[in-house]
């Protein structure tokens, strides 16, 4: 088995890896450090928690000369806020013992204070596309001395829609740069991304797109609504020794806010929430108290837990089950990451059995389906979603079903005549033997003048 000091590292990375308590690098940081080394193109696929930070960190900061200048020199292209503050974090520990400066970019903030955090200078930006195309366009942040290119998380950002937005960046950056891009899964998306803009790649794949990792032990359950999946979850995260850090996936940001209130009834303080609609300041809290076990459950929505380093979460919870059966696979891999045994928990109604399904082609496994615990009440509640719609064929607002109370009356002759287009072109429709517009008219009459 190898360890980082076989790798062509510095003395100040061994010194910052030995803080942080690693010593053999995982898989992925084992075939990408020679890739990258060489200047080559790569596309690394490689499940989430499988060390892909470090993975094109340490070859990129190997290579990093010190400098003043004031361009960035390596561009981290990545989906999400929280996403930006984990990585940069990541590099400051890597960096410890070296003089490099790292900042990071992102939506939702003042971009005054980051266009004067750039004219201090940087050697590393981490950023999210958007905000990074913003500051581009404005000329405050220069792209020309950009010489590598990381995109982290690519499969997320094109299912987040932003393949525009990264095809413009493609456009204002060096044409002679290295591309190195991060996937959990290869999707059609990723690979047309690769063929278009990468010139011949090498492809270092360390888990086959949708295998499981095997340290996640995964469960099912069939459950026949949204109020008795509650009850469920309810009764399984009672046991605060087992269930001691879980993670909640929702599909959408109604479903993270309402099953947030139905926990916090009897969970209180022990539970929180995160989705676009909370405000930043919000998000990193609730991620904070979370990872330092001051909340032990957290409701989350796809977007904002994609590629978050979350450390030691004992359960992953499919509270729904997501449409796209990839998102599975992002999900799962929030627990069992470097090497620690995870558990993962999939809450599926009789809707979501063809996405079930799915999710078992991609993997090419079946998961192991069990019985409802006896003390799970059944509920009989609905969400106004859930609530069957009828609807008239031609009329689908009008409801006839309605008692005629005392006030009722039927229309009087006058009120029940139906609009015939008005009294003008009814004459014409007389005279003409067909309707006229008042431009058929003028027209005639001024032919007939000549």
């Amino acid at each position: 088995m190898s360890t980082f000091q076989d790798l062509n590292i510095s003395n100040q990375q061994l010194n910052a890896l030995d803080d942080l308590g690693f010593v053999t690098p995982t898989p992925i940081q084992e075939e990408s450090f020679n890739v990258i080394m060489s200047g080559k193109d790569m596309v690394g696929i490689a499940q989430t928690g499988t060390g892909k930070t470090f993975a094109y960190m340490l070859p990129i900061m190997r290579d990093l000369k010190y400098s003043v200048q004031i361009n960035p020199r390596v561009l981290v292209l990545v989906p999400t806020r929280e996403l930006v503050l984990q990585v940069v974090e990541e590099i400051e520990k890597l960096a410890k013992y070296i003089n490099v400066r790292v900042l990071g970019v992102y939506g939702g903030t003042n971009i005054k204070t980051q266009k004067k955090a750039i004219l201090n200078g940087t050697d590393i930006i981490v950023a999210t596309p958007g905000r990074l195309y913003d500051l581009a366009l404005s000329k405050s942040l220069k792209t020309k001395d950009i010489k590598k290119l990381v995109i982290d998380e690519v499969d997320v950002m094109l299912d987040l829609g932003f393949r525009f937005q990264l095809l413009n960046i493609f456009e204002i950056l060096p044409k002679k740069r290295q591309n190195i891009m991060f996937s959990a899964t290869m999707t059609d998306d990723v690979d047309a991304l690769i063929t278009d803009y990468f010139t011949a790649p090498e492809k270092v794949s360390i888990a086959i797109s949708g295998t499981p990792l095997d340290n996640i032990a995964q469960t099912c359950f069939n459950v026949v609504n949204f109020y008795t999946k509650v009850n469920l979850l309810r009764s399984l995260i009672v046991d605060k020794e087992s269930f001691n850090k879980v993670l909640v996936f929702v599909s959408n940001k109604k479903s993270a806010d309402r099953l947030f209130f139905e926990l916090e009834e009897n969970f209180g303080t022990e539970t929180c929430v995160i989705h676009s609609n909370k405000s930043q300041n919000y998000r990193i809290r609730s991620i904070k108290q979370f990872e330092e076990g001051e909340n032990r459950i957290l409701v989350a929505t796809d977007i904002m837990a994609r590629g978050l380093d979350l450390e030691e979460i004992s359960h992953v919870i499919n509270f729904d089950t997501p449409s796209f059966p990839e998102n599975y696979m992002h999900r799962i891999g929030r627990t069992g990451r470097a090497k620690h045994e995870g558990k993962t928990i999939l809450f599926s109604t009789e809707e979501e059995q063809s996405y079930k399904i799915a999710i078992e082609k991609l993997m090419s496994y079946q998961i192991p389906l069990l019985e409802l615990p006896k003390d799970v009440e059944i509920s009989k509640e609905l969400t106004p979603e859930e609530k069957p719609v009828e609807k008239e064929a031609n009329n689908p607002h009008k409801n006839f079903d309605f008692e005629k109370g005392e006030a009722f009356h039927e229309k009087s002759e006058k009120n029940s005549q139906t609009n015939q287009g008005g009294k003008y072109r009814r004459e014409l429709a007389k005279k003409y033997k067909k309707p006229k517009t008042r431009g058929d008219k003028i027209y005639k009459s001024k032919h007939k003048k000549r």
